[in-house]
Protein backbone atom coordinates (compact mmCIF):
# COMPACT_ATOMS: atom_id res chain seq x y z
CA UNK A 1 0.00 0.00 0.00
CA UNK A 2 2.80 2.39 0.86
CA UNK A 3 5.26 0.92 -1.61
CA UNK A 4 6.41 2.67 -4.79
CA UNK A 5 5.15 6.06 -3.63
CA UNK A 6 7.25 9.24 -3.96
CA UNK A 7 8.72 10.55 -0.70
CA UNK A 8 7.16 13.92 -1.38
CA UNK A 9 3.70 12.40 -0.96
CA UNK A 10 4.19 11.73 2.75
CA UNK A 11 5.77 15.15 3.34
CA UNK A 12 2.91 17.01 1.66
CA UNK A 13 0.35 14.78 3.36
CA UNK A 14 1.76 15.56 6.82
CA UNK A 15 1.80 19.30 6.10
CA UNK A 16 -1.85 19.05 5.06
CA UNK A 17 -2.72 16.97 8.12
CA UNK A 18 -1.69 19.81 10.43
CA UNK A 19 -3.72 22.38 8.51
CA UNK A 20 -6.79 20.11 8.34
CA UNK A 21 -6.60 19.40 12.09
CA UNK A 22 -6.97 23.12 12.75
CA UNK A 23 -9.74 23.55 10.20
CA UNK A 24 -11.84 20.68 11.50
CA UNK A 25 -11.31 21.70 15.12
CA UNK A 26 -12.98 24.96 14.18
CA UNK A 27 -15.70 23.33 12.05
CA UNK A 28 -16.63 20.90 14.84
CA UNK A 29 -18.03 23.71 16.98
CA UNK A 30 -18.62 26.55 14.51
CA UNK A 31 -22.37 26.14 13.86
CA UNK A 32 -23.03 25.74 17.60
CA UNK A 33 -20.76 28.74 18.30
CA UNK A 34 -22.85 30.90 15.97
CA UNK A 35 -26.03 29.97 17.79
CA UNK A 36 -24.73 30.21 21.37
CA UNK A 37 -22.41 33.22 21.05
CA UNK A 38 -24.51 35.44 18.78
CA UNK A 39 -27.99 34.03 19.34
CA UNK A 40 -28.52 33.23 15.65
CA UNK A 41 -31.41 30.91 14.80
CA UNK A 42 -30.73 27.70 12.81
CA UNK A 43 -31.45 29.43 9.49
CA UNK A 44 -28.99 32.31 10.03
CA UNK A 45 -26.36 30.03 11.49
CA UNK A 46 -26.80 27.74 8.50
CA UNK A 47 -26.52 30.66 6.07
CA UNK A 48 -23.24 31.86 7.57
CA UNK A 49 -21.91 28.32 7.82
CA UNK A 50 -22.79 27.61 4.19
CA UNK A 51 -21.35 30.90 2.95
CA UNK A 52 -18.10 30.24 4.77
CA UNK A 53 -17.77 26.76 3.33
CA UNK A 54 -18.58 28.16 -0.10
CA UNK A 55 -15.73 30.66 0.12
CA UNK A 56 -13.32 28.05 1.49
CA UNK A 57 -13.85 25.97 -1.62
CA UNK A 58 -14.46 28.75 -4.16
CA UNK A 59 -11.28 30.72 -3.56
CA UNK A 60 -8.99 27.86 -4.71
CA UNK A 61 -10.02 29.00 -8.20
CA UNK A 62 -8.25 32.29 -7.46
CA UNK A 63 -5.41 30.41 -5.79
CA UNK A 64 -5.03 28.14 -8.81
CA UNK A 65 -4.96 31.07 -11.23
CA UNK A 66 -2.28 32.84 -9.18
CA UNK A 67 -0.24 29.66 -8.79
CA UNK A 68 -0.24 29.07 -12.56
CA UNK A 69 1.46 32.46 -12.84
CA UNK A 70 3.65 32.72 -9.74
CA UNK A 71 4.23 29.17 -8.52
CA UNK A 72 2.49 26.72 -6.24
CA UNK A 73 4.97 26.90 -3.37
CA UNK A 74 4.63 30.66 -2.94
CA UNK A 75 0.84 30.46 -2.78
CA UNK A 76 0.95 27.65 -0.21
CA UNK A 77 3.22 29.67 2.09
CA UNK A 78 1.20 32.88 1.75
CA UNK A 79 -1.99 30.90 2.33
CA UNK A 80 -0.75 29.48 5.63
CA UNK A 81 0.13 32.96 6.91
CA UNK A 82 -3.26 34.43 5.96
CA UNK A 83 -5.11 31.49 7.54
CA UNK A 84 -3.15 31.94 10.75
CA UNK A 85 -4.24 35.58 10.98
CA UNK A 86 -7.86 34.56 10.46
CA UNK A 87 -7.85 31.93 13.20
CA UNK A 88 -6.04 34.34 15.50
CA UNK A 89 -8.77 36.95 15.03
CA UNK A 90 -11.47 34.33 15.60
CA UNK A 91 -9.73 33.31 18.85
CA UNK A 92 -10.27 36.72 20.47
CA UNK A 93 -13.41 36.73 22.70
CA UNK A 94 -15.17 39.99 21.79
CA UNK A 95 -18.66 39.11 23.01
CA UNK A 96 -21.74 38.80 20.83
CA UNK A 97 -22.46 42.33 19.66
CA UNK A 98 -21.82 44.17 16.39
CA UNK A 99 -18.04 44.51 16.80
CA UNK A 100 -17.72 40.78 17.48
CA UNK A 101 -19.87 39.91 14.45
CA UNK A 102 -17.76 42.12 12.17
CA UNK A 103 -14.54 40.61 13.55
CA UNK A 104 -15.94 37.10 13.06
CA UNK A 105 -16.84 37.84 9.43
CA UNK A 106 -13.39 39.31 8.76
CA UNK A 107 -11.79 36.21 10.28
CA UNK A 108 -13.87 33.99 8.02
CA UNK A 109 -12.75 35.95 4.96
CA UNK A 110 -9.09 35.55 5.94
CA UNK A 111 -9.45 31.84 6.63
CA UNK A 112 -11.27 31.36 3.32
CA UNK A 113 -8.66 33.27 1.32
CA UNK A 114 -5.77 31.49 3.01
CA UNK A 115 -7.36 28.11 2.41
CA UNK A 116 -7.95 29.07 -1.22
CA UNK A 117 -4.24 29.73 -1.70
CA UNK A 118 -3.14 26.64 0.24
CA UNK A 119 -5.48 23.72 -0.31
CA UNK A 120 -5.87 23.36 -4.07
CA UNK A 121 -2.25 24.19 -4.85
CA UNK A 122 -0.93 21.64 -2.38
CA UNK A 123 -3.04 19.01 -4.14
CA UNK A 124 -1.74 20.09 -7.54
CA UNK A 125 1.77 19.56 -6.15
CA UNK A 126 0.74 16.05 -5.09
CA UNK A 127 -0.52 15.39 -8.62
CA UNK A 128 2.75 16.70 -10.06
CA UNK A 129 4.64 14.01 -8.15
CA UNK A 130 2.97 11.43 -10.38
CA UNK A 131 4.01 13.08 -13.63
CA UNK A 132 7.21 11.10 -13.07
CA UNK A 133 6.79 7.88 -15.14
CA UNK A 134 8.11 5.82 -12.20
CA UNK A 135 5.01 6.67 -10.18
CA UNK A 136 2.37 7.26 -12.88
CA UNK A 137 0.49 4.02 -12.14
CA UNK A 138 0.25 4.88 -8.44
CA UNK A 139 -1.73 8.12 -8.87
CA UNK A 140 -5.11 6.87 -7.55
CA UNK A 141 -3.46 5.02 -4.65
CA UNK A 142 -1.38 8.11 -3.86
CA UNK A 143 -4.43 10.35 -3.66
CA UNK A 144 -6.21 7.80 -1.47
CA UNK A 145 -3.25 7.87 0.95
CA UNK A 146 -3.16 11.67 0.81
CA UNK A 147 -6.88 11.79 1.55
CA UNK A 148 -6.39 9.40 4.44
CA UNK A 149 -3.77 11.72 5.93
CA UNK A 150 -6.19 14.64 5.75
CA UNK A 151 -8.61 12.64 7.85
CA UNK A 152 -6.03 11.73 10.48
CA UNK A 153 -6.04 15.43 11.34
CA UNK A 154 -9.83 15.54 11.20
CA UNK A 155 -10.12 12.44 13.44
CA UNK A 156 -8.60 14.15 16.47
CA UNK A 157 -10.18 17.55 15.82
CA UNK A 158 -13.63 16.99 17.41
CA UNK A 159 -12.06 15.57 20.58
CA UNK A 160 -9.65 18.50 20.73
CA UNK A 161 -12.53 20.96 20.27
CA UNK A 162 -14.68 19.33 22.93
CA UNK A 163 -11.88 18.87 25.48
CA UNK A 164 -10.44 22.36 25.19
CA UNK A 165 -13.95 23.85 25.40
CA UNK A 166 -14.74 21.81 28.51
CA UNK A 167 -11.41 22.83 30.06
CA UNK A 168 -12.14 26.51 29.46
CA UNK A 169 -15.55 26.11 31.10
CA UNK A 170 -14.48 24.08 34.14
CA UNK A 171 -11.03 25.49 34.89
CA UNK A 172 -10.82 28.97 33.35
CA UNK A 173 -14.23 30.34 34.32
CA UNK A 174 -15.68 30.64 30.80
CA UNK A 175 -19.07 29.20 31.74
CA UNK A 176 -20.86 30.32 28.57
CA UNK A 177 -20.22 27.88 25.65
CA UNK A 178 -20.00 30.78 23.21
CA UNK A 179 -16.97 32.17 25.06
CA UNK A 180 -15.33 28.79 25.64
CA UNK A 181 -15.45 27.94 21.93
CA UNK A 182 -12.77 30.58 21.28
CA UNK A 183 -10.22 28.22 22.80
CA UNK A 184 -10.96 25.68 20.07
CA UNK A 185 -10.04 28.36 17.54
CA UNK A 186 -6.73 28.88 19.37
CA UNK A 187 -5.94 25.20 18.74
CA UNK A 188 -6.35 25.91 15.03
CA UNK A 189 -3.70 28.65 15.26
CA UNK A 190 -1.20 26.27 16.83
CA UNK A 191 -1.85 23.59 14.21
CA UNK A 192 -0.91 25.96 11.39
CA UNK A 193 2.47 26.63 13.00
CA UNK A 194 3.07 22.87 12.98
CA UNK A 195 1.91 22.61 9.37
CA UNK A 196 4.28 25.23 7.98
CA UNK A 197 7.16 23.76 10.02
CA UNK A 198 6.58 20.34 8.45
CA UNK A 199 6.34 21.91 5.00
CA UNK A 200 9.73 23.61 5.17
CA UNK A 201 11.54 20.83 7.01
CA UNK A 202 10.57 18.30 4.31
CA UNK A 203 10.65 20.63 1.31
CA UNK A 204 13.59 18.92 -0.36
CA UNK A 205 11.37 15.93 -1.22
CA UNK A 206 8.90 17.93 -3.30
CA UNK A 207 10.63 21.19 -4.26
CA UNK A 208 10.45 20.22 -7.94
CA UNK A 209 6.64 20.37 -7.81
CA UNK A 210 6.62 24.05 -6.78
CA UNK A 211 7.59 25.33 -10.23
CA UNK A 212 6.13 28.57 -11.51
CA UNK A 213 3.49 28.51 -14.19
CA UNK A 214 5.91 29.09 -17.08
CA UNK A 215 8.30 26.36 -15.91
CA UNK A 216 5.45 23.92 -15.30
CA UNK A 217 4.05 24.51 -18.77
CA UNK A 218 7.46 24.02 -20.35
CA UNK A 219 8.00 20.79 -18.39
CA UNK A 220 4.54 19.53 -19.35
CA UNK A 221 5.16 20.32 -23.00
CA UNK A 222 8.42 18.35 -22.91
CA UNK A 223 6.83 15.41 -21.08
CA UNK A 224 3.82 14.87 -23.35
CA UNK A 225 2.56 16.00 -26.76
CA UNK A 226 0.58 19.21 -26.79
CA UNK A 227 -3.17 18.62 -26.85
CA UNK A 228 -5.20 19.80 -29.81
CA UNK A 229 -7.92 22.40 -29.25
CA UNK A 230 -10.54 19.68 -29.67
CA UNK A 231 -8.88 17.38 -27.10
CA UNK A 232 -8.51 20.27 -24.68
CA UNK A 233 -12.20 21.12 -25.12
CA UNK A 234 -13.26 17.50 -24.56
CA UNK A 235 -11.28 17.27 -21.34
CA UNK A 236 -12.61 20.54 -19.97
CA UNK A 237 -16.22 19.60 -20.83
CA UNK A 238 -15.76 16.23 -19.10
CA UNK A 239 -14.41 17.95 -16.01
CA UNK A 240 -17.30 20.42 -15.98
CA UNK A 241 -19.77 17.52 -16.06
CA UNK A 242 -18.07 15.94 -13.05
CA UNK A 243 -18.04 19.30 -11.28
CA UNK A 244 -21.81 19.57 -11.81
CA UNK A 245 -22.36 16.26 -10.03
CA UNK A 246 -20.05 16.81 -7.07
CA UNK A 247 -21.94 20.01 -6.23
CA UNK A 248 -24.78 17.87 -4.94
CA UNK A 249 -22.56 15.41 -3.13
CA UNK A 250 -21.02 18.15 -1.00
CA UNK A 251 -24.43 19.73 -0.44
CA UNK A 252 -25.47 16.45 1.20
CA UNK A 253 -22.16 15.39 2.74
CA UNK A 254 -21.43 18.61 4.62
CA UNK A 255 -24.70 18.35 6.48
CA UNK A 256 -22.37 16.67 9.00
CA UNK A 257 -21.57 20.14 10.35
CA UNK A 258 -25.12 21.50 10.11
CA UNK A 259 -28.38 19.49 10.11
CA UNK A 260 -26.68 16.29 11.31
CA UNK A 261 -25.03 18.27 14.11
CA UNK A 262 -28.41 19.85 14.92
CA UNK A 263 -29.86 16.32 15.07
CA UNK A 264 -27.04 15.24 17.38
CA UNK A 265 -27.67 18.24 19.61
CA UNK A 266 -31.47 18.10 19.76
CA UNK A 267 -32.62 14.55 19.04
CA UNK A 268 -29.82 12.21 20.15
CA UNK A 269 -29.28 10.73 23.61
CA UNK A 270 -27.19 13.02 25.81
CA UNK A 271 -25.39 10.28 27.73
CA UNK A 272 -23.87 6.85 27.23
CA UNK A 273 -22.99 4.26 29.83
CA UNK A 274 -20.94 1.10 30.11
CA UNK A 275 -19.61 -0.39 26.90
CA UNK A 276 -21.57 2.20 24.90
CA UNK A 277 -19.08 4.84 26.01
CA UNK A 278 -16.27 3.19 24.05
CA UNK A 279 -17.04 4.64 20.57
CA UNK A 280 -16.76 8.16 21.98
CA UNK A 281 -13.16 7.71 23.18
CA UNK A 282 -10.81 8.59 20.34
CA UNK A 283 -8.12 6.33 21.82
CA UNK A 284 -10.34 3.31 21.16
CA UNK A 285 -10.81 4.43 17.56
CA UNK A 286 -7.05 4.79 17.13
CA UNK A 287 -6.56 1.24 18.45
CA UNK A 288 -9.01 -0.08 15.85
CA UNK A 289 -7.13 1.78 13.13
CA UNK A 290 -3.84 0.24 14.31
CA UNK A 291 -5.41 -3.22 14.17
CA UNK A 292 -6.58 -2.66 10.59
CA UNK A 293 -3.21 -1.40 9.36
CA UNK A 294 -1.18 -3.94 11.27
CA UNK A 295 -3.47 -6.65 9.91
CA UNK A 296 -2.73 -5.61 6.35
CA UNK A 297 0.97 -5.40 7.17
CA UNK A 298 0.87 -8.89 8.68
CA UNK A 299 -0.31 -10.37 5.40
CA UNK A 300 1.80 -8.15 3.12
CA UNK A 301 5.14 -8.31 4.98
CA UNK A 302 7.78 -10.33 3.18
CA UNK A 303 9.93 -10.96 6.26
CA UNK A 304 9.38 -12.73 9.55
CA UNK A 305 10.48 -9.62 11.42
CA UNK A 306 7.84 -7.52 9.71
CA UNK A 307 5.13 -10.05 10.45
CA UNK A 308 6.27 -10.26 14.07
CA UNK A 309 6.12 -6.49 14.57
CA UNK A 310 2.66 -6.38 13.00
CA UNK A 311 1.43 -9.16 15.28
CA UNK A 312 2.80 -7.37 18.35
CA UNK A 313 1.01 -4.14 17.35
CA UNK A 314 -2.27 -6.04 16.98
CA UNK A 315 -1.85 -7.68 20.38
CA UNK A 316 -0.94 -4.37 22.03
CA UNK A 317 -3.97 -2.64 20.50
CA UNK A 318 -6.26 -5.47 21.59
CA UNK A 319 -4.80 -5.25 25.10
CA UNK A 320 -5.57 -1.52 25.25
CA UNK A 321 -9.13 -2.15 24.05
CA UNK A 322 -9.51 -4.92 26.62
CA UNK A 323 -8.33 -2.62 29.39
CA UNK A 324 -10.67 0.13 28.21
CA UNK A 325 -13.53 -2.37 28.19
CA UNK A 326 -12.95 -3.27 31.84
CA UNK A 327 -12.94 0.43 32.74
CA UNK A 328 -16.14 1.26 30.81
CA UNK A 329 -18.43 1.16 33.83
CA UNK A 330 -19.64 4.74 34.30
CA UNK A 331 -21.74 7.22 32.38
CA UNK A 332 -20.45 10.00 30.15
CA UNK A 333 -22.04 13.04 28.58
CA UNK A 334 -22.22 13.03 24.78
CA UNK A 335 -21.45 16.40 23.20
CA UNK A 336 -22.87 16.99 19.71
CA UNK A 337 -19.53 17.92 18.05
CA UNK A 338 -17.98 14.57 19.03
CA UNK A 339 -20.01 12.79 16.35
CA UNK A 340 -17.87 14.47 13.71
CA UNK A 341 -14.95 12.22 14.67
CA UNK A 342 -16.63 9.18 13.11
CA UNK A 343 -16.35 10.26 9.48
CA UNK A 344 -12.55 10.77 9.57
CA UNK A 345 -12.19 7.60 11.65
CA UNK A 346 -13.99 5.62 8.99
CA UNK A 347 -11.94 7.27 6.22
CA UNK A 348 -8.64 6.34 7.86
CA UNK A 349 -9.75 2.84 8.83
CA UNK A 350 -11.40 1.98 5.52
CA UNK A 351 -8.86 3.47 3.10
CA UNK A 352 -6.64 0.34 3.06
CA UNK A 353 -9.76 -1.80 2.68
CA UNK A 354 -10.99 0.20 -0.32
CA UNK A 355 -7.49 0.22 -1.84
CA UNK A 356 -7.24 -3.55 -1.43
CA UNK A 357 -10.64 -4.05 -3.09
CA UNK A 358 -9.77 -1.84 -6.05
CA UNK A 359 -6.33 -3.42 -6.40
CA UNK A 360 -7.97 -6.84 -6.53
CA UNK A 361 -10.45 -5.64 -9.15
CA UNK A 362 -7.68 -3.98 -11.15
CA UNK A 363 -5.71 -7.22 -11.21
CA UNK A 364 -8.83 -8.92 -12.56
CA UNK A 365 -9.33 -6.15 -15.12
CA UNK A 366 -12.65 -5.18 -13.49
CA UNK A 367 -11.83 -1.98 -11.58
CA UNK A 368 -14.49 0.69 -12.21
CA UNK A 369 -13.33 3.91 -13.87
CA UNK A 370 -13.02 7.06 -11.74
CA UNK A 371 -16.27 8.53 -13.19
CA UNK A 372 -18.12 5.30 -12.41
CA UNK A 373 -16.80 5.33 -8.83
CA UNK A 374 -18.11 8.88 -8.48
CA UNK A 375 -21.57 7.81 -9.64
CA UNK A 376 -21.58 4.91 -7.17
CA UNK A 377 -20.52 7.36 -4.46
CA UNK A 378 -23.67 9.43 -5.07
CA UNK A 379 -25.87 6.34 -4.70
CA UNK A 380 -24.17 5.40 -1.43
CA UNK A 381 -24.55 8.95 -0.07
CA UNK A 382 -28.27 8.74 -0.76
CA UNK A 383 -28.42 5.47 1.16
CA UNK A 384 -26.86 7.20 4.20
CA UNK A 385 -29.79 9.59 4.44
CA UNK A 386 -32.21 6.65 4.25
CA UNK A 387 -30.79 5.67 7.64
CA UNK A 388 -31.62 9.12 8.98
CA UNK A 389 -35.11 8.84 7.51
CA UNK A 390 -35.71 5.63 9.51
CA UNK A 391 -34.11 7.13 12.64
CA UNK A 392 -36.50 10.09 12.54
CA UNK A 393 -39.77 8.15 12.41
CA UNK A 394 -42.11 9.36 15.15
CA UNK A 395 -39.90 12.27 16.28
CA UNK A 396 -41.07 15.84 16.76
CA UNK A 397 -40.28 18.60 14.33
CA UNK A 398 -37.27 20.69 15.42
CA UNK A 399 -39.53 23.57 16.49
CA UNK A 400 -41.72 21.22 18.54
CA UNK A 401 -38.63 19.76 20.17
CA UNK A 402 -37.31 23.25 20.96
CA UNK A 403 -40.65 24.26 22.51
CA UNK A 404 -40.56 21.25 24.81
CA UNK A 405 -37.00 22.08 25.85
CA UNK A 406 -37.98 25.66 26.69
CA UNK A 407 -40.79 24.39 28.92
CA UNK A 408 -38.39 22.11 30.77
CA UNK A 409 -39.62 18.90 29.14
CA UNK A 410 -37.55 16.35 27.27
CA UNK A 411 -38.68 15.28 23.83
CA UNK A 412 -38.01 11.83 22.43
CA UNK A 413 -34.32 11.06 21.85
CA UNK A 414 -32.79 8.31 19.71
CA UNK A 415 -29.73 6.10 20.01
CA UNK A 416 -26.40 7.64 18.95
CA UNK A 417 -25.82 4.56 16.80
CA UNK A 418 -28.17 5.96 14.16
CA UNK A 419 -25.76 8.81 13.52
CA UNK A 420 -22.71 6.57 13.85
CA UNK A 421 -24.19 4.26 11.19
CA UNK A 422 -25.08 7.19 8.94
CA UNK A 423 -21.49 8.43 9.04
CA UNK A 424 -20.25 4.94 8.14
CA UNK A 425 -22.36 4.76 4.97
CA UNK A 426 -21.69 8.40 4.08
CA UNK A 427 -17.96 7.69 4.36
CA UNK A 428 -18.21 4.83 1.86
CA UNK A 429 -19.68 7.35 -0.56
CA UNK A 430 -16.93 9.85 0.19
CA UNK A 431 -14.17 7.31 -0.45
CA UNK A 432 -15.71 6.48 -3.81
CA UNK A 433 -16.10 10.11 -4.84
CA UNK A 434 -13.66 12.55 -3.28
CA UNK A 435 -10.14 11.07 -3.70
CA UNK A 436 -11.15 9.58 -7.06
CA UNK A 437 -12.50 12.94 -8.20
CA UNK A 438 -9.31 14.76 -7.27
CA UNK A 439 -7.24 12.09 -9.02
CA UNK A 440 -9.47 12.37 -12.11
CA UNK A 441 -8.94 16.14 -12.25
CA UNK A 442 -5.17 15.85 -11.89
CA UNK A 443 -5.09 13.22 -14.66
CA UNK A 444 -7.52 14.73 -17.19
CA UNK A 445 -6.86 18.47 -16.79
CA UNK A 446 -4.94 19.94 -19.75
CA UNK A 447 -1.36 20.57 -18.53
CA UNK A 448 -1.47 24.34 -18.92
CA UNK A 449 -4.75 24.54 -16.97
CA UNK A 450 -3.94 22.21 -14.08
CA UNK A 451 -4.12 24.87 -11.38
CA UNK A 452 -7.29 26.37 -12.79
CA UNK A 453 -9.02 23.01 -13.20
CA UNK A 454 -8.14 21.94 -9.66
CA UNK A 455 -9.59 25.29 -8.66
CA UNK A 456 -12.68 24.32 -10.64
CA UNK A 457 -13.05 21.18 -8.53
CA UNK A 458 -13.05 23.35 -5.44
CA UNK A 459 -15.37 25.84 -7.12
CA UNK A 460 -17.93 23.07 -7.61
CA UNK A 461 -17.40 22.05 -4.00
CA UNK A 462 -17.98 25.69 -3.05
CA UNK A 463 -21.37 25.79 -4.73
CA UNK A 464 -22.28 22.55 -2.98
CA UNK A 465 -21.20 24.01 0.33
CA UNK A 466 -23.29 27.10 -0.26
CA UNK A 467 -26.25 24.78 -0.75
CA UNK A 468 -25.47 23.17 2.62
CA UNK A 469 -27.44 26.06 4.10
CA UNK A 470 -30.59 24.40 2.70
CA UNK A 471 -30.37 22.12 5.74
CA UNK A 472 -30.72 25.15 8.00
CA UNK A 473 -33.77 26.44 6.15
CA UNK A 474 -35.44 23.03 6.32
CA UNK A 475 -34.77 22.82 10.06
CA UNK A 476 -37.91 24.12 11.75
CA UNK A 477 -41.55 23.22 11.14
CA UNK A 478 -40.98 20.42 8.62
CA UNK A 479 -41.07 16.78 9.75
CA UNK A 480 -37.56 15.37 9.86
CA UNK A 481 -38.34 12.68 7.29
CA UNK A 482 -38.93 15.42 4.72
CA UNK A 483 -35.56 17.02 5.55
CA UNK A 484 -33.70 13.77 4.84
CA UNK A 485 -35.81 12.97 1.76
CA UNK A 486 -34.59 16.18 0.13
CA UNK A 487 -30.98 14.97 0.36
CA UNK A 488 -31.89 11.47 -0.81
CA UNK A 489 -33.55 12.91 -3.91
CA UNK A 490 -30.58 15.18 -4.65
CA UNK A 491 -28.08 12.30 -4.47
CA UNK A 492 -30.18 9.99 -6.64
CA UNK A 493 -30.74 12.66 -9.30
CA UNK A 494 -27.01 13.40 -9.47
CA UNK A 495 -26.18 9.68 -9.80
CA UNK A 496 -28.64 9.25 -12.66
CA UNK A 497 -27.12 12.23 -14.47
CA UNK A 498 -23.62 10.81 -13.96
CA UNK A 499 -24.56 7.43 -15.43
CA UNK A 500 -26.18 9.17 -18.40
CA UNK A 501 -22.88 10.95 -19.17
CA UNK A 502 -20.69 7.91 -18.47
CA UNK A 503 -19.52 7.13 -22.03
CA UNK A 504 -18.28 10.67 -22.59
CA UNK A 505 -16.49 10.74 -19.23
CA UNK A 506 -14.82 7.35 -19.60
CA UNK A 507 -13.56 8.30 -23.07
CA UNK A 508 -11.29 11.03 -21.71
CA UNK A 509 -10.39 9.01 -18.57
CA UNK A 510 -8.55 6.36 -20.60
Amino acid sequence: MFENQPKGLFALALANTGERFGYYTMIAVFALFLRSNFGFDPKWAGEIYGDFLMLVYFLPIVGGYLADKFGYGKMVTIGIIIMFLGYLLLSVPLGGQTVAIVAMLMALLLISLGTGLFKGNLQVMVGNLYDDPRYANQRDAGFSLFYMAINIGALFAPTAAVKVTEYAQTHLGYTAPGEAYHFAFMVACASLVLSIAIYYLTRSTFRHTEETGKKAKAAAAAAEPELSKEETKQRIVALLLVFAVVIFFWMAFHQNGLSLTYFADEFTAKTASGVHTMPFDVINLVMLILIVYAGFSLFESKTGKGKGISALIILAALAVLGYKYTRATGTIDISAPIFQQFNPFYVVALTPVSMAIFTYLANKGKEPSAPRKIAYGMLVAGAAFFIMLFASQGLNTPNEQAALAESGQLGALVSPYWLISTYLVLTFGELLLSPMGISFVSKVAPPKYKGLMMGGWFGATAIGNKLVSVGGYLWGDLPLWIVWTVFIAVCLAAAIFMFAMMKRLEKVAK
